[in-house]
């Protein structure tokens, strides 16, 4: 999947051309949630995922160039569900594009994509803030 558009945001799968545009924007998550990571950190993390890992998937809302953020999704499997489960373990949009729809497109798109692959949910872990 070169990129999917539900609306007016498009995803585009990442992959390692990808991680000198990820880089700021992990880091800028991980700053706003307080999580105790580095540059070193951030690429031993994403580079398999980035080289086709199966576990799971990083996508940039595009345009690619200067994304809006940033989704990552990991794979599982689930008796109770019976196949292949899947949870958004990060999303990520910059502070200026916040609050226009944007997360609910890149959420809608990532669906898309998900279904088409045969995943049977999607978990999401949110604050209570």
């Amino acid at each position: 999947m070169n990129s999917v558009t539900p609306g007016r945001t498009a995803i585009h799968k990442a992959g390692p051309e990808d991680v000198e545009t990820l880089i700021p924007l992990i880091t800028a998550f991980h700053d706003e949630e307080g999580l105790d990571s580095d540059e070193t950190h951030i690429r031993h993390a994403i580079t398999p995922i980035l080289k086709g890992s199966p576990h799971g998937e990083l996508f940039l809302a595009v345009p690619r160039r200067a994304p809006a953020g940033y989704v990552m999704v990991s794979y599982g499997w689930s008796i109770e569900f019976g196949g292949l489960d899947s949870y958004m373990d990060e999303l990520y949009l910059r502070p200026a594009v916040r609050g226009r729809g944007i997360a609910g497109d890149v959420i809608h798109a990532l669906s898309n994509h998900l279904a088409a692959k045969g995943a049977l949910s999607l978990y999401l872990e949110v604050d209570h803030d």
